[in-house]
């Protein structure tokens, strides 16, 4: 589904774990406290460079009595080097003893838990985690969207469809979800809707990546093979290098040898 599926887990910045960090230190110092939070924001910067060090030094810190933001940073120094099935668990462990004490970032976490269970491609524990997750926030437009994001890869496009539906019932300026049910139209056989959605998608975000190349994949289906040029053209201007500019790219080549 264009891609859809394509996408990376969520990290969130060191200020949302505050909470986590006065907790697994509740006598602490103002300042001792301070210092907890400057290293879970080291550990989070040293998952992008090094995650193997990164969760080493995670493990340490959750032994000297790190808590919760030390184990958060070692589950995503796991998804840094793509171990996707031994972070997933993590995650989905961490956000139940969350729970139990109480804490607020219960469905924060359980969301990175379903993106990570999608990125090992255990299509049916991501629905499940993020369905578990939108039980606790139902009109959670993040989850929503994550959750379609998933049905789309488990090509459940009447489901993940239904879910953007709601989402753009809740807030019909999500230029996102707009270029993913335009892509779930596409699966679903309905290319008119498909394009409307699109067109409305790059009337809010002219840049969108997504709906630059689902509206490409509507323009060669129509036949129309100079303007899916143009707007896969576009995607390499904006991004080259990641996954959207490899997809751009291939369907450029497709154009040229279907001449």
């Amino acid at each position: 589904m264009t891609c859809m599926a394509k996408f990376g887990v969520k990290l969130w910045g060191a200020t949302l774990f505050l909470s986590l960090i006065a907790y697994a230190l509740p006598a602490s110092t103002k300042a001792y406290a301070r210092d907890e939070a400057r290293e879970y924001k080291a550990c989070i910067k040293l998952t992008k460079r090094e995650p193997e060090f990164a969760f080493e030094s995670a493990l340490t810190w959750r032994d000297q009595g790190g808590g919760f933001p030390a184990r958060h940073c070692a589950a995503l120094a796991l998804i840094a080097m793509k171990k996707y099935h031994i972070a997933a668990p993590r995650l989905e462990k961490l956000a139940e003893e969350m729970q139990t004490a109480g804490l607020d970032l219960v469905v924060p976490i359980l969301s990175q838990a379903a993106n990570t269970w999608l990125l090992a491609q255990d299509f049916s524990r991501a629905n499940a985690v993020a369905s578990a997750a939108l039980e606790m926030e139902p009109g959670n437009i993040e989850l929503l969207i994550d959750r379609s994001r998933i049905l789309a890869a488990a090509e459940n496009y009447q489901e993940a469809f239904n879910d953007l539906d709601l989402v753009l019932r809740l807030d019909p300026t999500r230029s996102d979800a707009l270029a993913f049910r335009a892509a779930a139209w596409r699966q679903l056989g309905n290319n008119k809707r498909a394009m409307e959605d699109a067109d409305l998608s790059l009337s809010l975000q002219p840049d969108l990546i997504d709906a630059l190349i689902e509206r490409g994949i509507l323009h060669r289906l129509a036949g129309n093979r100079e303007k899916a040029q143009q707007d896969w053209m576009k995607v390499l201007e904006l991004s080259p290098n990641s996954p959207a500019g490899e997809i751009a790219r291939k369907n450029i080549e497709k154009l040229e040898f279907s001449d």
